[in-house]
């Protein structure tokens, strides 16, 4: 994009697609992320370090998560065990490509405006929370509804604009959900009763920040920060016990002992 507009004065329908295509986009904007992610409270310590989270996942199955201390929470085991049991259960579920395997439509602007059928679905650490900030399809809807009237979408869209955040690009918007709206999670859902404040980042369609306006629950939410995207991950990263796997990236020292006289 470098740093050209993406939203055009004067055309908030077409703007509003902007946003709800780059939220279905997530599954094909990157394969690797490493962030820091904390839970936004009102009533919380004004630490940012407090109750903060570092994680590493990529795709399709992998996931680390570290507390701010560096003690190890959670770490997917098996990502390189057989898939045999999956596929002989023979559901039609079992059968569906990854999302990367798979074609969806894109618009003018490398964005997804109506996904596949695919095996969707993050990592999840704690709740569904986690998978939908990740790919927050929940905020658009897998395609664009059939004519844009009010609440026709699962999410209305009352303010839209562009934001830089940590150095990057976003999509900034205050939203509230119409009926329609089925989040990832039902118990853990993006958008709380009321309006919401949602950033999504242009490069990697993730929801990097979600916080209630109002309701209840004001104030909650949760903060992202991209802290790199498409790294190079080694499977011994999200093991849970190390299998001691050489990184060919670094030199590997061959001594070579004296012959003896």
């Amino acid at each position: 994009m470098n740093g050209a507009s993406v939203l055009r004065t004067g055309d908030a329908a077409g703007n509003a697609e902007v946003f709800r295509c780059l939220c279905r986009s997530s599954p094909w904007k990157w394969d690797s992320l490493r962030f820091e992610l904390r839970a936004v409270n009102p009533g919380a310590e004004e630490d940012p370090s407090a109750g903060m989270l570092r994680a590493w996942t990529r795709r399709p199955g992998a996931l680390r998560v570290e507390s701010a201390e560096g003690q190890l929470l959670y770490s997917t085991t098996g990502i390189n065990d057989s898939r045999d049991g999956f596929y002989v259960s023979a559901t039609r579920k079992s059968w569906l490509l990854p999302p990367h395997l798979v074609t969806p439509v894109f618009n003018g602007i490398d964005l997804v405006s109506r996904r596949p059928e695919a095996a969707y679905g993050e990592p999840i650490f704690g709740n569904g929370r986690w998978s939908a900030m990740l790919d927050p399809v929940e905020l658009a809807g897998n395609a664009p509804v059939a004519y844009e009237t009010p609440f026709a979408n699962p999410v209305e869209i009352h303010e839209l604009s562009e934001t830089e955040r940590g150095g990057r690009h976003t999509l900034e918007a205050v939203v509230s959900p119409n009926l329609t709206y089925r989040p990832y999670d039902a118990d853990n859902p993006l958008l709380l009763e009321g309006h919401t404040r949602v950033r999504i980042d242009w490069r990697t369609g993730i929801c990097v920040s979600a916080v209630a306006l109002d309701g209840p629950l004001q104030g909650r939410g949760h903060s992202l920060t991209i802290l790199g995207v498409d790294e190079y991950m080694l499977d011994d990263l999200f093991l849970e016990v190390s299998m001691n796997l050489t990184d060919v990236r670094e030199h590997i020292p061959w001594p070579v002992r004296p012959h003896p006289a």
